[in-house]
């Protein structure tokens, strides 16, 4: 997904462009001929030209109606500001009950966990056709010290071969067509499977036909990825290139099916893919599809870090360490997600051993995913006016598919589908706890008034009785209102400890709908002493908080609004600056009241969700130095039903 090139230079529509968005967005769409015929003819009950046609011709209409018609020609086009992905449709919504919520955590839980199956199917696919070149090839040992590099790298950035990643696909898909077209020709019979026709009598007559549907879904599973990508590369270069996808890979199948038809069936189980190459062209081959299996794995690497960096923006997921490896925009790293990531990636090649053991993992939770996108795009479409005859044209013709589709991998479920659902479910109650205990928890917020303190902020700034906490006083607030402030803020202030400053800056971050939004507002609520900065950051911007309130107080000295030399005057004469104090302010449920039972179930979420993020101060990139955290109740108003009686001495 993100592999380290300049994205604004080539979402325009260029021959660039084009080759680019090859290496971006279709690494696991452009891989699948590794493993789909195979495990449509390992799978079938018996071999014949319905077997092949049938499932060629299901493969064709899948890739037609399923990617074409939906993703490329329909879902695309909502886009939030030319970006997409199941994270963008949400925000696209101007309401947001708590089912799309719940919707949206689905699909993305199970294209995360599709993120882990992938890269391990495509890369030992790509090194198991060394056993036609020596039997005794240890597939496991490569494919993990593949993924040792892989990862590992992935701290530096990918910007170094990134540039490399275009031009390789082009190879890919190239040789793909070159090979499927060289078999093509010797049994050209094959074409009449692009007939629909086989389709249904693949479906109604074949033995079994129906549930070999989940081997036929593989053809499509990176469908998703090219609405995720949509902000990488831009509409037009997808759409175009997709063209030249669409063809070479149909090409390949078709070859494959030639083949299959020739040789009356697997060879010594050879996989079709390798069985089509000429004897003296298997080991660049198998060079070639190794590095487009690298290359799509790393396509899925990035999309994950892309996905929890977007999901922690607009509060899916706990807060974790985001880095930048390279200037490159958009290109992000997380180290959380990376060790993850390798750790279930190898655990899937050992525990599995075989590409086609992967395959009944593989497929199952991504149709989730499909499924989720086709309700939230109905709802979206519904709340932009589209007429509801054609919403609910689109919501009966790919919920059919999609459920067919789901039906059939749930028979996947014993044999390796467990896997992937049981990854996709941790990823969902994660986010479930993350996102609903937040709301159960802000449920409680106070907010008071900032005009009935206005005298209180005056006095205890010069209330030289006091000492001075600090000059300049830094709150993070929530209020979106400037005349409002959270009533724990207030709690600080001048109940818990009175803290008298100079200054009182409070700072509030709006992670807007908007991917790139880098805008921010000051307020002067009292002149001088009570200042509002409210940062408004897109939600594919990082927080650098620290850095943000530097430029801003630049701005504000430059302009004449403040003064940042020290208040200290045997400091001030020596050029010092004047000194800032961030505090952080932790609600924290008191066990005095009782909450009902889901909502306990919810904050337990939540509470287990917290081990995973990390702290307000790292997630906002302030200065640990100058920051203070403090816990304060959430205080929740139950009427009591007893009271407990005072008892005397003389009684």
């Amino acid at each position: 997904m993100d592999n380290g090139w300049r994205y604004l230079d080539i979402k325009k529509l260029s021959l660039a462009g084009v080759v680019v968005s090859l290496g971006i967005v279709f690494g696991d769409l452009g891989t699948s001929p590794l493993y789909v015929m195979r495990a449509i003819v390992t799978g079938g009950r018996e071999f014949n030209e319905l077997l092949i046609y049938g499932s060629m011709s299901c493969i064709f209409w899948t890739l037609t109606i399923q990617t074409t018609l939906k993703y490329v020609l329909i879902t695309m086009r909502a886009d939030n500001k030319g970006e997409g992905g199941i994270y963008a449709l949400f925000a696209l919504m101007k309401r947001k009950p708590s089912w799309v919520a719940i919707l949206t955590m689905v699909g993305a839980s199970a294209l995360l966990a599709d993120g882990v199956i992938t890269p391990a199917i495509t890369v030992t696919s790509s090194i198991e056709g060394l056993k036609l070149y020596n039997p005794e090839i240890p597939v496991i040992a490569i494919v993990l010290l593949i993924f040792a590099v892989l990862f590992l790298m992935q701290q530096y950035g990918t910007n170094i071969v990134g540039s490399s990643f275009g031009p390789i696909m082009l190879l890919w898909f190239s040789m793909l067509s070159i090979l499927g077209f060289g078999q093509l020709i010797q049994h050209p019979e094959v074409l009449k499977a692009l007939n629909p026709y086989y389709s249904v009598l693949f479906l109604t007559k074949y033995p079994g036909g129906f549930i070999l549907l989940g081997s036929v879904f593989l053809a499509t599973t990176g469908a998703e990825a090219l609405y995720s990508d949509l902000g990488h590369c831009g509409l037009k270069n997808i759409r175009i290139s997709w063209l030249f996808v669409k063809t070479a890979l149909v090409l390949n199948y078709l070859g494959q099916c030639a083949w299959l038809i020739n040789k009356g069936g697997l060879q010594s189980e050879v996989n079709p893919f390798y069985g089509i190459m000429p004897g003296w062209f298997l080991i660049p081959g198998i060079f070639i599809a190794t590095a487009a299996a690298i290359i799509a794995s790393q396509a899925l690497i990035s999309g994950s870090y892309t996905l929890i960096s977007e999901a922690i923006s607009l509060n899916f997921w706990p807060k974790l360490r985001i880095l930048n490896p390279t200037s490159m925009k958009g290109q992000v790293y997380v180290p959380y997600v990376n060790w993850f990531l390798w750790i279930a990636c190898s655990f899937v090649v050992v525990f599995f051993r075989e590409s086609s053991n992967m395959e009944a993992a593989y497929g199952l939770s991504i149709t989730l995913t499909m499924i989720m996108t086709t309700l939230l795009l109905s709802f979206y479409l519904y709340q932009k006016g589209t007429d509801y005859r054609l919403i609910l044209l689109l919501l009966v013709v790919y919920l059919t598919i999609e459920g067919s589709f789901l039906v059939a991998n749930l028979h996947k479920f014993i044999n390796g589908g467990w896997f992937t659902l049981l990854l996709a479910s941790l990823f969902f109650l994660i986010m479930f706890g993350w996102y609903f205990g937040r709301k159960l928890k802000n449920r409680y917020v106070t907010f008071v008034n900032l005009d009935k303190y206005v005298e209180l902020f005056k006095l205890l700034a010069d209330d030289k009785s006091v000492p001075k906490y600090a000059t300049n006083l830094v709150y993070i607030v929530r209020a979106n209102n400037p005349d409002q402030v959270e009533s724990k803020v207030i709690q600080s202030i001048f109940h818990k400890q009175p803290k008298r400053a100079s200054t009182y800056w409070f700072i509030c971050v709006d992670r807007t709908d908007e991917p790139d939004t880098f805008e921010y507002r000051v307020t002067h609520i009292i002149p001088g002493i009570l200042i509002r900065i409210d940062f408004y950051l897109g939600f594919k911007v990082e927080p650098k908080i620290n850095l943000y309130f530097r430029e801003v107080l630049e701005d504000m000295v430059e302009s004449g609004e403040i003064n940042l030399e020290s208040s200290f005057d045997s400091l001030r004469k020596h050029g010092f600056p004047s000194d800032f104090l961030y505090i952080l302010i932790d609600r924290v449920m008191s066990r005095d009241y009782q909450l009902l039972k889901k909502e306990n179930i919810t904050l337990l979420l939540h509470n287990i969700s917290r081990l995973f993020c990390i702290s307000d101060v790292t997630a906002l990139n302030l200065d640990a130095t100058n920051t203070i955290e403090e816990k304060v109740p959430i205080i929740v108003n139950q009427p009591i039903t007893q009271r407990i009686y005072r008892m005397y001495n003389d009684e």
